[in-house]
């Protein structure tokens, strides 16, 4: 994650957040966190924990479908779950999360209206938008002429063996959808089927399918062209300036990852809590030039660096925004699309 857009706010001010304490008779209780790596900064941690007088312990997850997989597991204990919004449908449609009390989190009013249009749980019924950003394309401005900022990148037979894709079904077989001018989440078989079709032959273009080296080949040179997450890709920039990233005009999908609390939770007020305060514009504009990613919060907006506000990738024109969606839960729909996708990975 890209933590070099640091702003000139120290965990004191954060701590400064008119939250209750939250220290007991035992001692100090303990908030226990699952999310990504790198997914909250310490001034936003070491605040909240100095204005409640408690404990965040973070466990990590590196895909939701392992987040999922370990909850169903019986794993429990956590208090925050930091998943993907499509994740979240289906956390909710299996009945593992608690709806959340709005009463108790005042500062669901500097949530961005506008992506809440888009996002599934619009409402806020049972999880809080927390980091957002594009699937995107980069490539190297020195090694890539005539770039056009289009999906068709990957068919440029210059570029043979100098790309990757992700190794991530949702993402390549949603790019090709978009390519074709369909939904991201089409379940119509006619599309998916076409969607696969362009998927082989992009695949036949491309270095490999991978979720990790990409970031660091695209900044050494080994490739030329990628589709990564817009954090990771902006952070790797920063080591290569030659690297340009856009949203294809056909658009993309622009994910986001919900803070939500289990129905098992131990500390349900306290979680409660912990989204206000990182929910307040401080601390969201803090957190997300740490992160590198976009916090979905119009209070916060004004107090981000001009540089960071300025990005045209996490903050897109509202004529491209309007063409990218989030990742939807597919539900009984999923055979569908892991079946074009065995043909992707097998042809």
């Amino acid at each position: 994650m890209n933590r070099r857009h640091f702003i000139a706010t120290t965990s004191a001010a954060l701590a400064a957040t008119s939250l209750p304490s939250c220290k007991s008779s035992g001692g100090k209780k303990t908030l226990t966190v699952f999310t990504w790596a790198d997914y909250l900064s310490e001034n936003a941690k070491a605040g909240f924990e100095k204005a409640h007088g408690c404990t965040v312990v973070v466990d990590t997850f590196d895909s939701n479908e392992a987040m999922l997989a370990k909850l169903e597991s019986g794993a429990s204990g956590y208090d925050i779950l930091v998943p993907s919004s499509y994740t979240v449908q289906v956390l909710q449609r299996k009945s593992m999360l608690t709806p959340l009390d709005h009463a108790k989190l005042p500062n669901l009013k500097n949530v961005d209206a506008t992506y809440l249009a888009k996002a599934a749980d619009s409402k806020m019924a049972f999880s809080v938008p927390y980091m957002t950003a594009p699937t995107c394309l980069s490539y190297l401005a020195s090694k890539v002429a005539d770039p056009v900022e289009s999906w068709s990148m990957l068919d440029r037979p210059d570029l043979k063996g100098r790309i990757t894709m992700l190794d991530d079904m949702r993402e390549v077989l949603g790019a090709a959808l978009k390519f074709l001018g369909h939904s991201l989440n089409s379940v119509v078989p006619a599309e998916l089927a076409a969607a696969r079709d362009v998927a082989i032959r992009w695949k036949k273009n491309i270095a490999k399918f991978e979720n990790e080296q990409y970031k660091t080949g695209i900044a050494s040179g080994e490739f030329q062209l990628v589709q990564g997450y817009a954090g990771d890709l902006i952070q790797a920039a920063e080591e290569n300036g030659d690297m340009r990233i856009f949203i294809p005009k056909e658009g993309s999908a622009f994910s986001c990852d919900d803070l939500c609390i289990p129905k098992d939770a131990k500390q349900p007020e306290l979680a409660h809590a912990f989204i206000d305060y990182v929910t307040g514009p401080e601390v969201a504009a803090e957190n997300m030039q740490w992160i590198g990613y976009r916090a979905p919060n119009s209070g916060a907006y004004a107090m981000l660096t001009e540089d960071f506000r300025g990005s045209a990738v996490l903050f897109p024109p509202v004529e491209l925004f309007n063409k990218c969606e989030p990742i939807a839960d597919l539900g009984d729909n999923l055979p569908l699309w892991t079946a074009e996708w065995d043909k992707v990975k097998t042809a």
